[in-house]
């Protein structure tokens, strides 16, 4: 491999960087899901959407794909700011040959590490630190993400499980009235979910629940 880097450094530094930019690319295409995933907003986002199918009890309807898809664009919406700060400061000047790999991963790191550090709890970063005897950090940038990613995922899931058991009660409330009812009526074989269901998709309608579920994940960040 050194020698095929070297070949290229004789004959045409131009190859070298567009091969260099190549393996850059393939290698975060290879690890995208997993920077979607525990890096962005997209977990909240999807598990608050599942939580709020959940709770309508209506099996598949939406279907995975129309609420995966729903967080995919949420959360490009969401992180815009957030992306558009490392094309400008790192990608654009490491594609015109303005700062080396290195230099362009710290510019990276930046706005990530800041994103993700508003909404990691303190409690839940500390936990890493010190599993892994790290001092404490006095800036962001000192926060490695070794340690910051895991905090941040957990603290993901802890919010968006918060946002899910409040959007629980209401529907819980509908449930608890049906049965009883139908057991004051003597219809105890008569499944409650099936007649709550309806009760609970108008009620989702006429409160505008999919505006209200959105804007208060918007908020949130």
């Amino acid at each position: 491999m050194s020698e095929f880097f070297s070949y290229f450094n004789q004959n045409d530094p131009e190859n070298v960087a567009t091969t260099v930019k190549l393996l850059l690319l393939l290698t975060v295409l290879s690890i995208a899901p997993g920077i979607l995933i525990l890096m962005t907003c997209f977990t909240r986002i999807v598990i608050v959407l599942s939580f709020v199918r959940t709770s309508l009890a209506t099996q598949q309807m939406p279907p995975n794909q129309v609420l995966i898809g729903l967080a995919l664009f949420l959360t490009f919406f969401i992180m815009g700011p957030t992306f558009q700060e490392i094309h400008e400061k790192a990608l654009n000047p490491l594609f015109n040959n303005e700062i080396t790999i290195e230099e362009a991963y710290e510019q990276a790191e930046k706005p990530i590490k800041e994103f993700m550090s508003k909404h990691t709890r303190q409690k839940d970063l500390a936990l890493f630190l010190n599993y892994a005897n790290i001092e404490n950090p006095e800036t962001i940038d000192d926060i490695p993400l070794v340690a910051l990613v895991p905090a941040f995922a957990i603290s993901e899931l802890k919010t968006a499980f918060q946002i899910g058991f409040m959007i629980f009660i209401p529907f819980l409330i509908i449930d608890m009235v049906v049965s009883s009812v139908l057991m004051s009526m003597g219809m105890m074989m008569l499944p409650p979910v099936m007649i709550s269901l309806p009760f609970k998709i108008l009620l989702f309608v006429l409160v505008d629940g999919w505006y209200l579920v959105v804007k208060s994940l918007l908020q949130s960040f």
